[in-house]
């Protein structure tokens, strides 16, 4: 009787292969995995597929990823982690401060010159967030925390190597703390997007953007912006964004024990750290572009770069500020970051 029902169940299986079924497991679980940039970009390619694949074959093919990038499930790059938290994607990565005003204690990594390693910055970030921020991500679950590799300005035209040079410039800025960092430097800020910032710089609706070079690549932009100035290797950047790669909790919770433990093994303080870094080595590469193209770099010197950091205090000063308004104490939670950055930089 058992051969007969096996060799039954194996005959069924035939003609449903054979016909062109498809035949779904019943175990595999499909997370739908939202972001704003597109499948060319450094993150979609060597960050968020090879987590995928990482998690397939650890669950044994039990997890599975459908992925939509370029907001292909609607919205806007600010919405993504109110879409994650009301369940139209089961997992985003976002910047979450692109929401003005309501990640303050988290967008201390933001402030002008603090970061020099993503890899060293996303160790710090995760640690702060969870030991300072966690009221600012409720409703959401948190995988990974990272720094990208540094803005470094990256312009049209223009030659930018003092800071009389930079004054009443138009430059895309990518945060409220992006924007206060280049209006103290004497630009006139215009905050978008990274997908906004192609066209507009080729329309001249800005002359250049505060950019990572990592992000560079994807929207071609060695080919649109002829001169860059940056700071020097061993200097912190003059701004930097914070990502979160976060997952609505009711799908987490819905996954079964073995499942769970496979999202949890890929997560927290290690896949920082390692997004971290991978943001990190996308920089030479794409730096190398513009080079190849013989585009014009501006580094600053030390006695410059001085001059940079004195100019954006006051944007300290003012987020210490409006953390204090909420109920925080910014001067704390800044010299935590500060002393999380030098543990891991140490």
């Amino acid at each position: 009787m058992r051969m007969i029902k096996k060799s039954l169940l194996l005959t069924v299986a035939a003609i449903a292969f054979g016909s062109g079924v498809a035949v779904a497991a019943p175990d595999v679980v499909t997370l739908k995995v939202a972001h704003f940039l597109p499948t060319s970009s450094n993150f979609h390619q060597l960050v968020l597929l090879p987590w995928c694949d990482k998690i397939a074959k650890e669950s044994g093919g039990g997890l599975k990823c459908q992925i939509y990038p370029s907001m292909q499930l609607g919205g806007t790059p600010a919405q993504l982690l109110d879409q994650v938290r009301d369940g139209v994607a089961d997992i985003i990565w976002t910047v979450p401060t692109y929401q003005a005003g309501r990640f303050t204690k988290s967008e201390v990594f933001e402030l002008p010159f603090m970061v020099k390693s993503a890899e060293k910055g996303s160790q710090a970030m995760w640690d702060y967030v969870h030991k300072n921020a966690m009221d600012e991500y409720k409703g959401v679950r948190l995988l990974f925390t990272h720094m990208h590799d540094g803005s470094q300005m990256h312009f049209g035209k223009k030659t930018v190597k003092t800071l009389e040079d930079l004054k009443g410039l138009k430059l895309r800025a990518p945060t409220r703390i992006g924007s206060k960092t280049l209006a103290a430097l004497g630009a006139v800020p215009v905050q978008m997007p990274a997908p906004a910032v192609p066209e507009s710089i080729s329309k001249s609706v800005v002359d250049g953007a505060s950019i990572p070079w990592e992000v560079t690549t994807a929207f071609k932009l060695q080919e649109i912006c002829k001169t860059h100035t940056e700071v020097a290797p061993h200097h912190a950047k003059h701004s930097n964004a914070i990502f979160v790669f976060a997952m609505n909790p009711a799908k987490y919770n819905s996954l079964p024990a073995g499942l769970k433990k496979v999202i949890d093994n890929n997560s927290g303080l290690e896949a920082s750290k390692w997004v971290g870094k991978t943001f990190d080595s996308f920089t030479t590469t794409a730096r190398k572009i513009a080079v190849d193209r013989h585009n014009t770099f501006n580094v600053l010197t030390d006695a410059e770069y001085s001059r940079w950091v004195k100019a954006t205090e006051a944007v300290d000063d003012e987020w210490m500020k409006e953390v204090a308004a909420k109920g925080g104490n910014g001067k704390a939670l800044l010299n935590d970051a500060k002393a999380l950055l030098k543990k891991y930089n140490d």
